[in-house]
């Protein structure tokens, strides 16, 4: 069993750290708010820092919301960096930029430690029930030795290449959910103001080659009108930010993921930043003066 660390502990990361102390773990926990007392309740030990948990553990991992708080929880004061001793390993399961993943990585390595950067696609329903996706960047060697904690996390545990490219993944995983949650927004929209019973249509469609887990869940959102979050459209802006930011550095275009950015912005713009990201059809329903279903 191995001493971990976990700094991180929302709605994606109490849930990844009690997996973790229910296969036998210890883990030392840290978050700028009190450490959730059912962690606590299973004999997680709360710290006072990061830097208290980097001193205890061998194994940190980071799970919090974007990149100037991956550099915060690492290098800021009282940060995970101050306790870091040669051999330890950093691992960071946010979702983040890649470039600054691997200046991340470079400073952690220059302390004697690796870095891996594993971010994980799957949402809150798949961090409780350790079925995320994770994606990982970094040496072979780290991530023979992080696997074992993956598996208590997720199911699809894919080791990418070096560090960066776990969050270039994860980018790329975004675009996709983005462009296909319009898709299926559009074709729902398109055939309930055709007069069609878009229920119906997606059971159709999800019989041949249109289907999609976009369309089994999402698609479902949108016909019963649950926008309940089960990810924010504000952190879908942020990774599809990440996505237009590299592309520009890149000097490449991404015209459809821009496109998806805009109809979110048009969600936000109209109190929907923190609805579920399904609710990116109310954009077209806004331009279609037409809803897919009926609010309940």
């Amino acid at each position: 069993m191995a001493n971990v660390g976990f700094v991180g502990l929302g709605i994606m990361g109490a849930p990844m750290a009690g997996h973790l102390i229910d296969a036998g773990h210890t883990l030392y926990l840290y978050d700028v708010k009190p450490v959730p007392a059912e962690l606590t309740g299973k004999g997680g030990v709360a710290c006072a820092s990061g830097t208290e948990v980097a001193k205890n553990a061998d194994i940190i991992i980071t799970m919090v919301p974007d990149t100037p708080h991956v550099a915060a929880a690492l290098f800021g004061e009282n940060g995970i960096a101050a306790g870091l001793s040669a051999g330890k390993i950093v691992v960071d399961m946010s979702s983040i930029a890649p470039v600054e993943t691997k200046e991340f990585a470079k400073k952690i390595n220059e302390l004697g430690c690796d870095y891996l950067d594993a971010p994980v696609s799957g949402g809150e329903v798949g961090a409780k029930a350790a079925s995320l996706t994770i994606m990982v960047g970094g040496p072979e060697g780290a991530f023979a030795t992080v696997k074992p904690l993956f598996e208590k996390m997720g199911k699809n545990i894919t080791l990418v290449g070096g560090n960066g490219d776990g969050q270039t993944t994860k980018v790329a995983n975004q675009i996709i959910v983005a462009l296909n949650i319009l898709a299926v927004g559009e074709a729902l929209l398109f055939a309930s103001k055709a007069g069609a019973d878009p229920a119906k249509v997606r059971q159709a469609l999800m019989g041949g080659f249109a289907n999609s887990r976009i369309l089994e869940v999402h698609g479902e959102r949108m016909i019963n009108r649950t926008f309940n979050p089960g990810f924010r459209i504000e952190l879908h802006q942020k990774d599809l930010n990440l996505a237009l930011n590299g592309a520009r550095q890149m000097q490449m275009a991404l015209p459809s993921t821009a496109l998806a950015q805009q109809l979110f912005s048009t969600c936000a713009a109209n109190g929907g930043s923190a609805w579920d990201h399904s609710a990116l059809v109310k954009a077209l329903e806004l331009m279609a003066n037409h809803t897919v279903a009926p609010d309940a």
